[in-house]
């Protein structure tokens, strides 16, 4: 059930709907994992506090399913990410900074599907190669490049795709000549973590924002050679819906604000290591950032 219209004090940027309009109704989906389902939550739940009435669409599936469903309007706006969004959508080659892709996916959904890329967050959810504390200080590893000095003789845990995708082995070997001693294959992700803490695996092939990382201390290591482009969180909108709740931007920037690699790790742990709700997740980050 929708929560109570507030006061406004909570978002100050918000302008109140204009007189004569009846509060926005808005149907906001997402994606089928834990990250999607929480970001899901909390635009509902920051839409809800500014007065919107939501119905929540969300674990759609993937991003074919999502897009879809955004384009057909059975619902107004998900979370995506922006390397998906150059790379999967508009089919174009996904490289570039941060600014730059986000540039292109702005211009791309709006000529061809009337989509607005609003209210960029700092989570940058891309492909991350992991290694534990020790093995970094033991090899000397900090980037890419110094991992491909040692990858014959060490082993990568990754996901059943990476071996051919473009962005995996291949990408890797392109820009870095990277060549693993081994490579295990898991399709859980959980199951690469336990490889790698027990000693199955130097390097693990994840994910930026996995919660994983910062409860086992493990090191990223920085793509130096850029193989790997941003993969910035930001709502994606229908432009009827925008132009139609205008005010619906300002509490989704003030979210996004919010938002970073850090504070989606603990967010994603709360929900796959402690259990909780991923709206009672979504509403405890938001009472605390004064966004409800």
């Amino acid at each position: 059930m929708p929560l109570p219209r507030r006061a406004l004090l909570a978002l100050p940027a918000l302008l109140p709907p204009r007189a004569g309009q009846a509060a926005p109704r808005l149907r906001i989906g997402s994606k089928n994992f834990t990250e999607q389902l929480v970001v899901g939550e909390l635009y509902a739940q920051a839409l809800e506090a500014m007065g919107a009435t939501v119905e929540r669409r969300l674990n759609l599936g993937g991003t074919a399913i999502a897009q879809a469903a955004l384009i057909s309007g059975e619902i107004d706006l998900y979370p995506e990410y922006t390397g998906t969004g150059l790379g999967v959508v508009l089919k174009e080659k996904p490289e570039g900074d941060a600014a730059g892709i986000l540039a292109k996916v702005q211009a791309g959904y709006a000529e061809r599907f009337d989509l607005r890329w609003i209210a960029p967050s700092g989570i940058d959810n891309g492909n991350a190669l992991l290694v534990t504390p020790a093995t970094a200080r033991r090899l000397n590893l900090a980037t890419l490049s110094d991992l491909a000095r040692e990858a014959p003789r060490l082993t990568l845990a990754a996901g059943n795709e990476f071996a051919d995708r473009a962005d995996g082995l291949p990408g890797l070997r392109r820009v870095y000549g990277m060549e693993f001693r081994r490579l295990r294959q898991f399709a859980a992700l959980g199951l690469r973590y336990a490889a790698l803490a027990h000693g199955q695996a130097d390097v693990v092939n994840a994910y930026a924002t996995d919660w994983q990382i910062a409860v086992g201390g493990y090191v990223t290591l920085r793509d130096d050679r850029a193989l790997w482009p941003p993969y910035q969180l930001c709502a994606v909108v229908r432009g009827a819906a925008l132009r139609e709740a205008p005010e619906l931007e300002a509490p989704l920037a003030a979210l996004g604000r919010k938002l970073d690699n850090a504070v989606m790790q603990r967010l994603n742990r709360e929900v796959d290591q402690d259990g909780d709700e991923p709206r009672e997740v979504a509403s405890r980050f938001l009472r605390a950032q004064g966004l409800t």
